[in-house]
């Protein structure tokens, strides 16, 4: 394998494991700000247990996807200088942004929020949450402005071999961005409610004590997932729009059109393979869309049932297949993330900047000591959040820390 194309492999696995945290970071922090807005409103001591189990679980995932991110940006910085220096005047402001919501308001207001309980007034502690929230949402939208100027560039000029922004009102509105934002943003959505009614489900299947709890749980879960494949897909088929041309014919998979293709860039940019790897973009389409097919039949179906308590509490084959559905909107996300990026091969920046460029001067040993490490550390990350979720899921409400009262430290007893 070359050095190229083990560069290619470093980032789609660090890339590609830090989209499976971000995706249910997003999802959870919808699902536990609105179960603490419920519980605000209405002062139930149910939906105050709920907001605490599912929000420790989701400071896990949010705090080993920090570790990725982190690690991400090293690899990024080490093995793609060429796009940095070509491209990093345009795209580098919308990481930049990113980088200032995510690390500094979100992680300030999540701290703030994870300290404050019982500390902070209700509704402060309940505005801290949102905050959390919606910088969530702000982070993920300027990954998503990054990501979509090198799916289709807009808003900037060539000076002295280098892009420069000329206008960034072009840049945020672009369509290959806003599109991609919506997309993902349901389908982590879709994480999270699959993610929700998949735990909830393994305890009412082992005939845990709290029923009441996560026969609620269950139906929050399904209540989200079901209106999000919807949104999901209604995103997926306008991003079809917004596709490069050479995706397009892949995707399609025919001949004559991946020909005409090939000829047009050909004509427009020199001798050279400009299409993608054609199994691999449609494989990952098909599965995409199989497994899209499946979660939506699931949540529709979970949908009746779940208005029938006796099938809530006692069809266990439900309860089943609910939580083996739990990896599937990960695998669907991932299939996606492949479809997209694997796609507009052989460019970085479509249309301006090949991946062969866009590589550092790094050796073919030093790329396969990095590509081994990177994997080393990324594969124990997810390791360590699967057992560490799995591990607290398990336990259930009655064994979360986030929140409870610190125990009281005895005042010392005089002993003369």
């Amino acid at each position: 394998m070359e050095t190229v194309d083990l560069a290619r492999l470093q980032f789609a696995l660090t890339a590609g494991a830090h989209f499976l945290f971000v995706a249910l970071t997003l999802g959870l922090a919808t699902l536990v700000a609105v179960l603490q807005t419920r519980a605000t409103l209405t002062r139930s001591p149910l939906h105050l247990r709920m907001t605490r189990f599912w929000g420790q679980l989701y400071i896990i995932n949010y705090a080993m996807g920090i570790v990725t991110g982190l690690v991400m940006e090293f690899q990024f910085g080490m093995s793609w200088s060429g796009l940095t220096h070509f491209a990093g005047n345009v795209f580098g402001a919308a990481l930049a942004i990113e980088t200032l919501v995510a690390f500094f308001i979100e992680s300030t207001f999540l701290g703030l929020w994870i300290f404050g309980w019982d500390r902070l007034n209700r509704w402060a502690h309940l505005a801290l949450i949102w905050v959390v929230t919606l910088t969530a949402y702000a982070s993920a939208f300027w990954i998503l402005i990054a990501n979509g100027f090198l799916q289709n560039p807009v808003g900037h000029r060539v000076v002295d071999g280098v892009l420069q922004l000329t206008d960034f009102g072009a840049l945020t509105a672009n369509p290959a961005s806003l599109v991609a934002f919506g997309h993902i943003l349901s389908g982590a959505m879709v994480v999270g409610g699959f993610f929700m009614a998949g735990v909830s489900a393994y305890h009412l299947r082992r005939r845990t004590h709290e029923q009441e709890f996560f026969r609620k749980s269950l139906r929050i879960g399904i209540a989200l997932a079901l209106p999000a494949t919807l949104v999901t897909a209604t995103f997926g088929g306008l991003g079809f729009d917004t596709m490069q041309p050479t995706k397009a014919a892949a995707w399609s998979g025919s001949a004559d059109e991946l020909a005409q293709v090939q000829a047009d860039m050909v004509a427009r940019f020199g001798p050279g393979d400009y299409l993608p790897p054609v199994e691999l973009v449609r494989t990952a389409g098909i599965v995409m869309m199989l497994l899209f097919v499946i979660m939506f039949v699931v949540a529709a179906a979970s949908f009746l049932l779940m208005l029938f308590r006796p099938a809530v509490r006692g069809l266990r084959i439900w309860h089943w297949l609910l939580t083996a559905m739990i990896p599937i909107p990960f695998v669907t996300m991932l299939a996606g993330w492949i479809f997209r990026e694997v796609g507009r091969q052989p460019w970085v920046v479509y249309g301006l900047l090949t991946t062969q460029d866009a590589m550092s001067h790094v050796s073919p040993l030093e790329m396969r000591v990095s590509l081994i490490a990177f994997s080393a550390v990324f594969g124990l990350l997810i390791v360590i959040n699967y057992w560490l979720l799995a591990r607290h899921a398990k336990r259930g409400p009655d064994a979360v820390a986030l929140g409870s009262r610190p125990v009281e430290t005895p005042a010392p007893a005089l002993t003369f």
